[in-house]
């Protein structure tokens, strides 16, 4: 089933995250948690996101407002340091309640239990009209940097916040869409290196092979994803697609806040 679900959503929302509110790691992250621990799901994701990114950087770069990113992206790769360090101290947390259904005993950890609560607050970008037209003024684009770019450390959540601090830098659609692409880029490359310091290589060798294909699988369909986006960039509102992205968030958050997945 995982090689279905996980290629499916990296082609779809990667052709979608090029001019929508919410991001290919929001997305992926739960598909992939739904088949490996946390910690293994968000490295994973890490891996996919900026493998794309590259992707669309190369795409778009070239549109990129370096004003912006400069002032947004630096303080997103340091924040992005402290979120990824966190999530590492909160998987060695074990489990903080466990409870019993039927002859079936489910774990609460704490790490679970963050992340899914903060997919629950992401996906209220999808669902309240007043977040989904959330904006910043431009001169608050550092403070915007350090949420983006922590939440993104901590959980891979960071498309939906990010796009909030760059509406309203006064970029047009290619100059927004390059600028994007590069913030995120430069994010994913630290989170991944801080990943890799504290669990990565220790969490991915600890699971067979098959993440490896999914993560190659990931890539590739979201490379084909970013190509059609791209091609077909434009102001595109989506409200009924971030509805329902925003329901099947919920729905993951609270089955990881309660242990049940």
């Amino acid at each position: 089933m995982e090689y279905i679900v996980i290629p499916l959503v990296a082609l779809v929302v990667s052709s979608l995250t090029l001019f929508s509110g919410f991001g290919l790691g929001t997305v992926l992250m739960p598909a992939f948690a739904l088949f490996f621990p946390i910690p293994v799901a968000i490295a994973a994701t890490a891996v996919v996101h900026l493998a794309n990114n590259i992707f669309k950087v190369a795409l778009t770069g070239r549109h990129a407002d370096w004003g912006v990113v400069i002032r947004f992206a630096i303080t997103a790769a340091l924040a992005a340091i402290g979120g990824a360090w966190l999530l590492g101290q909160l998987a060695t947390i074990p489990s903080v309640i466990s409870y019993r259904i039927g002859e079936r005993v489910f774990e609460v950890t704490l790490v679970k239990l963050v992340i899914g609560l903060l997919i629950i607050g992401f996906a209220m970008f999808d669902l309240i009209p007043k977040l989904q037209k959330l904006a910043f003024d431009r001169k608050y684009l550092p403070l915007g940097g350090i949420l983006s770019g922590f939440f993104g450390g901590l959980s891979g959540n960071q498309g939906a916040m990010r796009s909030a601090f760059l509406v309203k830098s006064g970029l047009d659609a290619k100059s927004f869409v390059g600028t994007n692409g590069v913030c995120a880029f430069l994010v994913d490359l630290v989170r991944l290196l801080v990943y890799g310091a504290a669990f990565y290589t220790t969490s991915l060798t600890q699971v067979s092979g098959g993440v490896w294909r999914l993560v190659l699988l990931g890539i590739f369909f979201a490379f084909v994803g970013s190509f059609v986006g791209a091609r077909l960039m434009k102001k595109v509102t989506l409200h009924s697609v971030q509805y329902i992205v925003g329901v099947m968030l919920v729905v993951v958050g609270v089955g990881l806040a309660t242990g049940l997945l």
